[in-house]
């Protein structure tokens, strides 16, 4: 049953997530969209850069929380798209190895049309050492269900 803007309440939160982040995969998705040498260079960035050692791409780290959302709460959402999102950070590199998963808390509630509410909420990714190692604020649109 799908999940519609009267569904969610301000103040929800839900935490979803075991996503195992592998070397190749930082190193893949680096080459591609992000290759900077700290993303892409294991030795270089072990001997050089100021991690210790290679780190995902923040653009990799965005995509992964996305995956974790999707798969999570927007799963079983009535939504069609998202409006942007604000306050993008990545705190805390990560890094191979790590496992992440999300809290996402609803912030408010926009209702815009008589079709469709904007719901703000905000998605933290946690590393398994429970560091914060991304956050943003979504403005995700959710179908209303129309019976009112």
């Amino acid at each position: 049953m799908p999940v519609y803007y009267e569904d969610v309440e301000v103040g929800d939160v839900e935490t979803h997530g075991d996503y195992e982040v592998t070397r190749e995969e930082i190193l893949s998705f680096a080459e591609r969209y992000d290759p900077q040498w700290f993303h892409t260079d294991p030795d270089r960035a072990a001997e050089e850069s100021p991690y210790g050692g290679v780190i995902a791409s923040g653009w990799h780290t965005a995509a992964m929380t996305m995956r974790l959302l999707v798969e999570g709460t927007l799963a079983e959402a009535a939504t069609v798209g998202a409006k942007g999102v604000d306050e993008l950070r990545w705190p805390e590199p990560v890094r191979p190895g790590d496992t992440l998963r999300i809290e996402n808390e609803v912030l408010e509630k926009v209702p815009e049309r008589p079709e469709r509410g904007l719901i703000r909420a905000r998605t933290r990714t946690y590393n398994g050492d429970d560091e914060a190692v991304f956050s943003m604020i979504g403005n995700v649109m959710y179908l209303r269900r129309g019976d009112d």
